[in-house]
């Protein structure tokens, strides 16, 4: 069993940085991949970017690369997602999730409850 907390979410200005936090706790939190997905209203549940359990590997959506960076402190059992040069288009709740696999794709095994980022001037 693996449980996640997000937080680090805000109201931001665009252009603005924010820095999303999704702390673990379960015993195998360690071989776990991680990913970072995000919900606007009216709209699906989109993949923005996820790291392997050593944390050597990471995958990015297409509308988040060269601006998002997601890393792993495995003694913490903690991830971030560093989110850059944010937009008005990067508002919406953003979800932390863990699974034995990696994938770009919700078939993620735990979730957390989200914490909203807002991008507006």
């Amino acid at each position: 069993q693996v449980q996640l907390v997000e937080s680090g979410g805000g109201l931001v200005q665009p252009g603005g940085s924010l820095r999303l936090s999704c702390a673990a706790s379960g015993r195998t939190f360690s071989r776990y991949a991680l990913g970072w997905f995000r919900q606007a209203p009216g709209k699906e549940r989109e993949f923005v970017s996820a790291i392997n359990w050593s944390g050597h590997s990471t995958v990015y959506g297409d509308s988040v690369k060269g601006r998002f960076t997601m890393s792993r402190d495995i003694p913490k059992n903690t991830v971030y997602l560093q989110m850059n040069s944010l937009k008005p288009e990067d508002t919406a709740v953003y979800y932390c999730a863990a699974d034995p696999a990696l994938s770009t794709t919700t078939v993620y095994a735990y979730w957390g409850q989200g914490t909203q980022v807002t991008v507006s001037s």
